[in-house]
């Protein structure tokens, strides 16, 4: 018979059921495969308002979500031109179907940072951000870039820009519901995460950057008050913050084949083999790539949830083995 511990304690809560029909981050897929609910994603440990947005406007948690200043111990790579792929769900636990509430409308957009190290807490707020993707009203087919993303099941994915510098990163989906931006005062309902990952990459190219932190967003924004009602509606939508990042060295990478992309539903595949250092690696900084030193998946983990591992512990008989096993 097998016995196991967990290494680290089970933050149940992490993704505990949610009584507000709102929405949450919960996880990171990388071409295709779910890394697994929780892991490499900064989310808010107290269950009870896990999906609410962010109160008020102005407040520092705009930049990760409640508690998106405290890093995680996993850190997810990806490659150039690799797509991530994040899942909202209106119950975080996923004990219900469903992502956004219909009536929670409005654009989204996608934003990077580079960082020394992603799993490290305090590193989110203020400079360094730039936008890599956004999704506004589309015309054509009549609807909000949340109503695409209630169509993909929860699914909003982008293509990471081609030629920008490797190392780490936080990754920031953001959704701005506008169901009750008209009202008196004005509610506009940001929903925000972010997921760290690590990219393995030789460019050398460093986008521009903005700020997001405490203030950065406020109601003298014209997408801020935005009437979704109103008819006609009055577009194009006044998308704020900076313009998408297009990278200059591959004409055909721009923001609209990363448009292409979003709410693109990618298959829930195994949690992928874990990255540890090997051979490989010499080869990469010989090439002068950085080489994943932080976040690994740790030797010997069988099971992984909410950036926690179990393994297995050796076979005992008695009472007493069982405490020495522990």
């Amino acid at each position: 018979m097998f016995a196991y511990m967990f290494k680290s304690a089970l933050l149940a809560p992490l993704l505990g059921a949610v009584v507000c029909a709102h929405t949450a981050f919960t996880t990171l897929y990388v071409d295709g495969t779910n890394q697994g609910d929780g892991v490499c994603v900064r989310m808010n440990r107290n269950s009870s308002n896990t999906n609410f947005p962010i109160e008020p406007l102005s407040s520092k948690d705009i930049v990760c979500g409640y508690e998106g200043e405290r890093g995680v111990a996993r850190v997810c790579p990806a490659k150039e031109d690799s797509i991530l792929t994040f899942e909202f769900r209106e119950h975080a636990d996923g004990s219900r179907p469903g992502s956004i509430d219909p009536s929670h409308k409005g654009p989204c957009a996608v934003y990077m940072k580079k960082v020394d190290d992603a799993a490290a807490s305090n590193n989110a707020a203020g400079d360094g951000w730039f936008k890599i993707w956004e999704s506004t009203y589309d015309d054509n087919a009549g609807k909000w870039c949340t109503e695409k993303m209630i169509d993909n099941n929860g699914h909003i994915s982008v293509k990471i820009p081609q030629g920008i510098q490797g190392g780490y990163y936080l990754v920031r989906p953001e959704l701005l519901a506008l169901h009750a931006a008209q009202n008196n005062p004005p509610d506009p309902q940001f929903y925000v995460g972010c997921a760290q990952i690590f990219l393995q990459s030789s460019g050398t190219a460093q986008p521009p950057t903005v700020s997001i932190d405490e203030g950065t967003y406020n109601l003298s924004i014209p997408g801020m008050t935005y009437n979704i009602y109103a008819t006609p509606l009055a577009l194009p939508y006044p998308m704020y913050g900076p313009p998408v990042y297009t990278p200059t060295a591959s004409p055909s990478a721009t923001s609209s084949a990363n448009a292409a992309v979003a709410a693109t539903e990618l298959p829930a595949c195994s949690l992928p083999a874990a990255k540890r250092s090997n051979d490989n690696d010499s080869g990469l900084e010989r090439r002068g790539e950085q080489v994943q030193k932080v976040g690994l998946e740790p030797a010997g983990c069988i099971l992984q949830r909410d950036n926690w591992c179990a393994f297995e512990v050796p076979d005992y008989t008695t009472q007493d083995g069982c405490w020495q096993a522990s």
